[in-house]
């Protein structure tokens, strides 16, 4: 059970409902991550991978795997919100952790918006008599408001809106076998390898941007102080989800890989619209299938998706006020709900303002995708350093196995990974890191130089955050 004087002893209180268990944390991971998420970017990562879509999305796996360990390992170091923000300040230095932060902004403040944009574009192309500004504007309105409520309205909605994607994968893979044993589609082993197109550097390039769809597993560690049962919970939901989400993922990119129309046109011409997994879709059940899995994923992605995303982005700047890094509202938690209300309604707001700015772009959604991809990694690369720094260097473990070599390997991936990844998304990122330097200078500058409480054992019971 959770220590009551475990948030005391870092210098805060208790102030977030701890409603979650196990079975809430494996919902919310999965939704987080969507099971039918490859549907949306399919197209992109197979002609990436030179056709070899279901090696990528193993690749991601096993590079996850590593990073989810390290998730484990400072999350019991650490219990408390703030995911990489926390821990690399804490394990690291308080400086690193604010840059940590930034850089992970980079993720959590864009991926509402580029889920909004994604399923908005989608539904007014199936609904084309309402525009995508107003679908925009119905996805936040919903999510903003169920979020409002409190944890454990969003655990529930979650939890029906998981039902139903994997009530809508199950179709799809059920139909999809039945049209490979009926003569459709080639089956082959070439999602996973193909000699004519293998390279690890194209195989790596694929899996920058297959990351995509196992972005979420990491949002888990956002609900720490909401969670019964300790921060063991944490850990085993984290490496649950992404196995389970990692099984599902290689299973229906393996399947639609098969009954591609046209693999050479794809791989030559890309998926600049999106499609390409629908008409995979259509080729095993016709055009029903492909409606159902086209209208199922923009649904995924405008609620239950951009719901949960809010959530954790929304506990980042919660994390990051309430240690005064970032403005002090958005530290306020409503007295009634027990949810940071400010940093709930903010990025409410900026995900909308963000949607409706990308839509008039015609590389929004790219460009979004591959900015949330590259800070994701570049968190990612930071918390392994923080395992090794924190338990190795200031501790002393002994567990060279758990805090050097399970780190390194992970490291070593995702390096690779962010060197072969989209050079636009390389300087873009870069850039944000730049910034964030510059608004760390300023706050050197003003007096408010990064400190996180806790660090030195303290003898207060936390300081006082307004409540509203």
């Amino acid at each position: 059970m959770f220590d009551q004087g475990e948030l005391e002893r870092y210098g805060y209180r208790q102030e977030l409902n701890r409603h979650l268990r196990f079975r809430d944390l494996v919902a919310y991971g999965l939704v987080y991550m969507v099971p039918i998420a490859p549907m949306a970017i399919f197209g992109s990562v197979y002609a990436g991978s030179g056709g070899m879509v279901a090696l990528a999305y193993a690749v991601g796996v096993v590079a996850l795997v590593f990073t989810a360990f390290s998730y484990a390992q400072m999350v019991k170091a650490f219990p408390m919100s703030g995911s990489v923000y926390n821990y690399a300040g804490r394990g690291i230095s308080a400086p690193v952790g604010f840059l940590a932060g930034w850089v992970i902004l980079l993720d959590y403040v864009l991926v509402p918006g580029l889920l909004y944009l994604v399923a908005s574009v989608a539904m007014h192309a199936t609904v084309p008599a309402v525009p995508v500004w107003l679908w925009l504007l119905g996805f936040v309105a919903v999510n903003t408001v169920v979020n409002s409520v409190g944890i454990r309205m969003t655990a529930m909605v979650t939890r029906v809106m998981l039902v139903g994607e994997l009530i809508v994968l199950a179709v799809f893979l059920a139909v999809a076998c039945w049209a490979l044993a009926s003569g459709r589609g080639r089956f082959s082993w070439d999602a996973f390898y193909n000699s004519d197109t293998f390279t690890w550097a194209v195989v790596a390039g694929a899996v920058s941007i297959a990351v995509l769809s196992f972005l979420g597993f990491d949002g888990i560690s956002m609900l720490a102080e909401e969670t019964r049962g300790g921060s063991r919970q944490i850990g085993r939901a984290m490496t649950a989800v992404l196995i389970l989400a990692g099984v599902l993922f290689i299973a229906q990119t393996w399947l639609a890989a098969m009954l591609v129309p046209d693999p050479g046109v794809l791989l030559a011409q890309g998926d600049p619209n999106g499609t390409a997994f629908y008409g995979s879709a259509a080729v095993a059940g016709g055009g029903w299938l492909a409606t159902l899995c086209a209208v199922a994923t923009a649904v995924a992605w405008g609620l239950p998706n951009s719901m949960v995303a809010q959530v954790a982005t929304s506990r980042l700047l919660y994390a990051m006020a309430r240690d005064r890094q970032l403005p002090a509202f958005l530290a306020r938690v409503s007295l009634r709900r027990n949810v940071p209300i400010n940093a709930t309604l903010l990025t409410g707001a900026v995900s909308l303002t963000l949607g409706l700015y990308m839509a008039t772009r015609a590389d929004g959604i790219t460009l979004l995708s591959s900015l949330i991809n590259f800070g994701a990694m570049v968190a990612f690369l930071v918390l392994h350093v923080s395992v090794v720094v924190h338990h190795l260097v200031r501790r002393r473990s002994g567990n060279w196995w758990a805090h050097l070599v399970m780190p390194g390997i992970g490291f070593a991936i995702l390096a690779y990974v962010v060197v072969n990844a989209n050079i636009a998304a390389q300087r873009l990122g870069l850039a944000w890191l730049a910034l964030g330097m510059v608004v760390l200078a300023g706050l050197y500058l003003s007096g408010r130089r990064p400190s996180l409480s806790g660090l030195a054992p303290v003898q207060r019971s936390g300081r006082d955050l307004e409540r509203v």
